[in-house]
Order: C-alpha cells, then sequence, then structure tokens
C-alpha cells in the first residue's frame, strides 16, 4: 500500500510545476492549465487526507471544488477567446486591455 507522503509529494510537485508554469510562460492558454493543474494538485493532497483519517468531508470538499473549476474553466475560455479575437495572439505580454 502506498502511503500518504507519496501522494502529499505527489502534489507538491504538480503545485511546483504549476506555479512554474504561471510564472515562466506568456501563452495564457498554457497559463490558464498550469492553474488547473495547480487546484487539481490541491484537490489530490485533500483527497489524500480525507482518506488517510478515513473522512468523507475532503472528497465532499474536492467535489464542489471541481464544480467551481467547471465554472471557471467555462468563464476563463470564454475570456481567451475573446481576447484572441480582438488581438489575433494569447501572448500576455501583447494584451493591454486595462491600459487607456
Amino acid at each position: 500500500m502506498i502511503g500518504i507522503d507519496w501522494y502529499l509529494a505527489l502534489s507538491a510537485l504538480l503545485f511546483t510545476i504549476g506555479v512554474l508554469g504561471v510564472l515562466i510562460r506568456r501563452n495564457a492558454i498554457v497559463i490558464f492549465m498550469c492553474i488547473e493543474m495547480m487546484l487539481n494538485s490541491v484537490n489530490l493532497a485533500l483527497i489524500s487526507f480525507s482518506a488517510y483519517h478515513g473522512d468523507v468531508t475532503g472528497q465532499i470538499l474536492v467535489f464542489f471544488s471541481l464544480s467551481v473549476a467547471a465554472a471557471e474553466a467555462v468563464v476563463g475560455l470564454a475570456i481567451i477567446i475573446a481576447i484572441y479575437r480582438n488581438n489575433l495572439s494569447v501572448d500576455i505580454t501583447k494584451v493591454n486591455l486595462l491600459r487607456w
């Protein structure tokens, strides 16, 4: 049986990769995917703790978290598509929507 420390190590590794992707990349879609990876790594940690303690509270919280993530994905992709239609690029360095 695999211990909880392996699951938490995998969760920390996925979260680190997601943070590095957000900080290094310039493509909006890749940044969006890295944010989703960070969210899923937190969900993995919640499920690991839930299974370790024999409580379903963490799994219920993950269910709600995934529901919110699905709504966030729809809104985020709609914003990315709108930016692409205006600029013909998803490079975040070329997007200056908040400037006058």
